[in-house]
């Protein structure tokens, strides 16, 4: 049994009251209409993932994604039958990093907690310095900034980094600063990231996960992947090329990010919805 404590249960009561209300809300979908109707809270859902294609943007060293179209079509029996197969690497797409990614003996993506990966959103926007620096890393004035103008970030927020490189997916060469495969791609790898000191002082909040909108939490250029480093000894998951931020409020939205649940895995192919309202 892992003795940590399950972040969750470190919640103020009212965020974990409204995480209640949140998944209250997830159960009213699978419900009928008239209750959905009383449970289902007001608001737009908003796709954060990027869909998986041959087109899916992975590490320079990391193969595409590969899908194989395997039946499609009228049975013998009169009934339309498809079925199909992919491979991906787990760090490609919208994807979760697991703690133990950078972390040895942290947590494997199947033991990362459910409540640890739907929260309260905190999106931070530093996209007119990305636009003026590539290699721009977020900082803690920039997290301290976000707090001065909608006070303390709750425990168990899931912070969302905004750099506006998801305008440019899926451009391999704007989005990451090239094309080239291999260590030569890597070695031109040109996008922004988080500062380590900024993410101990996440972690310092006490926070559930945090993402970006660009391949790596790590700026391109990193070389120590020392903001990973920092997330996944305090068992912070990660969120990679997180779609579509642009589209959600600083403060005030919900955010589900539920991954595959790969037995001992690094990481995973993730699905994030936000809940704006």
């Amino acid at each position: 049994m892992d003795g940590r404590r399950d972040p969750v249960h470190r919640l103020p009561v009212r965020i974990r009251l409204a995480a209640l209300a949140l998944a209250g809300a997830l159960l009213a979908a699978l419900m009928p209409a008239c209750a959905t109707a009383v449970l289902m809270p007001s608001g737009e859902w908003v796709d954060l993932s990027w869909e998986y294609s041959a087109e899916t943007i992975y590490w320079p060293t990391s193969g595409a994604f590969e899908y194989e179209s395997l039946t499609a079509g009228i049975t013998d029996n009169g009934y339309w039958y498809a079925a199909d197969r992919f491979c991906t690497a787990a760090h490609g797409g919208t994807h979760i990093d697991a703690p133990v990614h950078f972390g040895e003996g942290q947590r494997a993506v199947d033991q990362v907690p459910v409540g640890q990966l739907i929260g309260p959103a905190v999106v931070v926007d530093v996209s007119s310095r990305a636009r003026a620096d590539r290699d721009y890393q977020v900082t803690v004035q920039d997290l301290a900034d976000w707090e001065i103008d909608f006070g303390r970030m709750p425990r168990g927020a899931i912070v969302l980094l905004r750099t506006g490189f998801g305008q440019y997916w899926p451009d391999a060469v704007k989005y990451l600063g090239t094309a080239k495969k291999g260590e030569d791609g890597v070695a031109e790898l040109r996008f922004p990231g988080l500062h380590p000191t900024a993410a101990q002082w996440l972690c310092n909040r006490g926070i559930g996960a945090v993402g970006i909108d660009t391949a790596s939490i790590d700026y391109g250029q990193s070389r120590f992947f020392d903001s990973h480093r920092v997330l996944a000894a305090h068992d912070v998951p990660i969120l990679e090329n997180v779609a579509h931020l642009e589209r959600l409020p600083l403060d005030g939205a919900w955010v589900v990010a539920l991954p595959m649940k790969i037995k001992g895995g690094t990481g995973g192919p993730v699905r994030i919805a936000a809940l704006v309202r």
